[in-house]
């Protein structure tokens, strides 16, 4: 009999001890309740309570929990049909109020994420659900986030993970994109001819530019060429004409002169009676004596001058 008190002894000693130490683990947060009423919640580690007294009402993960929203039908601005499916990423930071504030606050939370992603959408046209889903996905956490306070709650982020439109939507967006393609491509085309073109006309322009600079620079060149052979004559002729009338000044000047002047005077009417079948001649020797005193003549006054 006194083995039996003993033996129900130990066990209601192992049930208080069993009930009044509680070990949380981290990153847990367990609500207690003192006769029906929120006494206080229990932090990791060791943690005891009053044994049929305290109880553990509720027991909550202080980890970031990644929750995934069912997908749903959306109506854009332009009435359009959308398939949408996304996944919301909260935080409990209030044990307490996780535990009082809704009756079940995932399924509070994912209502909510659903009638806001509806409303978002809603004030939309298709092409800019595609084009701003960082924007609904603001929308969305910024609405959830205010409401998630009662709750206890602290929404991080919602992605949208899918956005999918009817099959004959899909089809048109195709058609619209290749069509798209095929125009940029003939553009691009169109623009590489241009280009082409453009080259092509430039290149010409700059030859013909160059060829004309080439010739101009010829003809200057030749004028230059011709400007020098003339003066070279000139100066030549010059200076023979100066020699010519400082030896004439000389002993025995004029009559090497007359002499000279008669040399070719015999030498052209020689040219002359080779060159024609008819020659003239002068009637009187002393008419040939007579010019070659007016060379002379000529030739004086001239180096007089």
């Amino acid at each position: 009999m006194g083995f039996q008190i003993a033996l129900v002894i130990l066990v209601i000693a192992a049930i208080f001890v069993v009930r009044s130490i509680k070990v949380v683990p981290q990153q847990n947060a367990w609500v207690v309740e003192r006769l029906g009423k929120y006494h206080g919640t229990l932090t990791p580690g060791l943690n005891f309570l009053v044994p049929f007294v305290d109880r553990l009402a509720y027991k909550h993960s202080l980890k970031e929990i990644a929750l995934d929203v069912p997908s749903q039908v959306c109506i854009t601005k332009d009435n359009t049909q959308l398939t949408v499916d996304g996944i919301l990423y909260f935080q409990v930071t209030d044990p307490m109020r996780a535990s009082y504030g809704a009756s079940n606050y995932v399924i509070a939370i994912t209502q909510l994420a659903q009638t806001t992603l509806r409303s978002v959408i809603g004030r939309m046209e298709l092409d800019r659900t595609f084009e701003e889903r960082a924007v609904i996905n603001t929308s969305v956490v910024e609405a959830l986030d205010e409401a998630a306070l009662n709750w206890g709650v602290k929404v991080l982020r919602y992605e949208i993970k899918d956005l999918t439109p009817p099959p004959a939507i899909l089809h048109s967006m195709q058609a619209q994109i290749t069509a798209e393609r095929e125009k940029r491509a003939l553009i691009a085309a169109s623009e590489g001819r241009r280009q082409e073109q453009i080259n092509i006309a430039t290149g010409e322009r700059e030859a013909a530019i160059a060829r004309s600079e080439g010739e101009k620079q010829a003809e200057i060149n030749k004028a230059q060429g011709e400007a020098a052979a003339i003066t070279a004559v000139a100066d030549a002729s010059s200076d023979a004409i100066r020699k010519i009338a400082a030896a004439i000044q000389q002993p025995g000047g004029d009559q090497a002169v007359q002499l000279k002047v008669a040399e070719k005077a015999v030498d052209a009417f020689a040219q002359l009676a080779q060159k024609n079948n008819t020659m003239i001649v002068p009637g009187n020797v002393s008419e040939v004596a007579g010019l070659i005193g007016t060379a002379m003549s000529l030739l004086k006054a001239g180096g007089k001058a």
